[in-house]
């Protein structure tokens, strides 16, 4: 039988799915139910149910402040020290980001985890170019080589891996995300709301909205963000509404009561409003999305076809591409059930756990030492 080690960033959401299996927001355990059904024995670093102990928030804290004097960028070593020799006894470990993929990394390099490696890359380049010299990058360099397998949710994020690493880089392999599409499906209901917009990470553009808002007072706004947004929109105009940190079956239903979905996205390498992308688009939204390096390709889309994709940072092109989708009624149906039919063809959430499958079975066969 298979063994998984899943490797998780600790947050309260992602407890919180682990506790409920029935939750709608279970993706944020990156297939660990579809691994198990499988007939893998599966266990996490979150297993624990409190802080992880005193001794390895102790040694996490002195390897943080170590790799940082040292030019370097560290991460969640207390939750993976704590659960290393758990890991130890699998087959293979997956590590769904980089927060416990980095001292997971350091750790193979070490010689103390020896389990093969799957690492799962979200917004690396970022994290590597605060690198702050040669020394430490070849370390980190050396490092990444160790792991089987780095995977990537960008085609952009792979190829920049690649130039990086170079000739002996391990296989870098591009897994598109996918969404329930049960889950999240048309309903049929009417509109409440023209625009809406979801998102919780820090490269949300939310200012692009209001600043389109107050330029068009006779169109209903409603953002969907987590609260650390909540101060930069304190002062808005009366037509945006905002909710904060909702639940994912609310998020849902906001999602079904839009005309048309908006994500605009600051420019990056790694964000591209993913998830909730392929979310409204599952649901047969409009949607009108930034055009950042993690979607412009490996996704399908393409503009005025099944979605409306503006550069990043252009206020009057997201409010051109906004009003036009708005104002034609039957443009933007069309490119809801366009936007359906390429999630239900490409983007289920069954051919991401196929390819993570098939990822961490091939690792799990690699020659190493317990």
């Amino acid at each position: 039988m298979l063994s998984v080690f899943f490797a998780f960033r600790d947050a309260p959401d992602r407890r919180a799915a682990l506790r409920n299996p029935d939750a709608l927001d279970r993706y944020r355990l990156f297939g660990l139910d579809e691994v198990r059904v499988r007939g893998a024995h599966v266990r996490h670093n979150l297993e624990r149910g409190g802080p992880p102990p005193a001794w390895a928030r102790t040694a996490a804290a002195a390897v943080n402040l170590l790799l940082g004097l040292a030019g370097g960028y560290g991460g969640d070593f207390a939750t993976v020290l704590a659960s290393l020799r758990t890991a130890n006894t699998a087959d293979v470990v997956f590590a769904t980001n980089d927060t416990i993929g980095i001292p997971l990394m350091l750790l193979k390099r070490a010689g103390l985890l020896r389990t093969p490696l799957v690492y799962a890359a979200i917004g690396l380049p970022e994290r590597l170019m605060q690198l702050r010299n040669g020394r430490t990058a070849r370390l980190y360099a050396e490092a990444f080589r160790r792991t089987h397998t780095i995977v990537a949710y960008a085609e952009s994020e792979v190829e920049w891996l690649r130039a990086w690493l170079g000739e002996t880089a391990p296989p870098i392999v591009f897994v598109p995300f996918g969404v329930d599409v049960r889950a999240f499906s048309p309903d049929g209901r009417a509109p409440e709301v023209d625009v809406v917009s979801v998102g919780a990470d820090s490269k949300r553009d939310f200012d692009v909205l209001t600043e389109i808002a107050s330029r068009h007072p006779e169109v209903s706004f409603r953002i969907v963000a987590a609260r650390q947004h909540a101060r930069s929109l304190a002062i808005r105009p009366p037509n945006v509404a905002l909710e904060t940190d909702v639940p994912l079956e609310c998020v849902r239903e906001r999602l079904a009561g839009a005309r048309v979905v908006a994500l605009p996205v600051r420019l990056n390498s790694y964000s591209g409003a993913t998830t909730v992308l392929l979310q409204a688009m599952a649901m047969a939204k409009p949607v009108v999305v930034s055009r950042t390096d993690a979607i412009a390709g490996g996704y399908g889309l393409e503009d005025g076809v099944n979605c409306r994709l503006v550069k990043p940072g252009d206020v009057d092109a997201f409010e051109r591409a906004l009003l036009e989708t708005l104002t034609g009624a039957d443009a933007g149906e069309s490119l809801g059930l366009r936007a359906r039919e390429t999630v239900e063809r490409d983007f289920s959430w069954e051919r991401y756990t196929d390819a993570l499958w098939e990822i961490l079975s091939a690792a799990s066969a690699a020659p190493f030492r317990r």
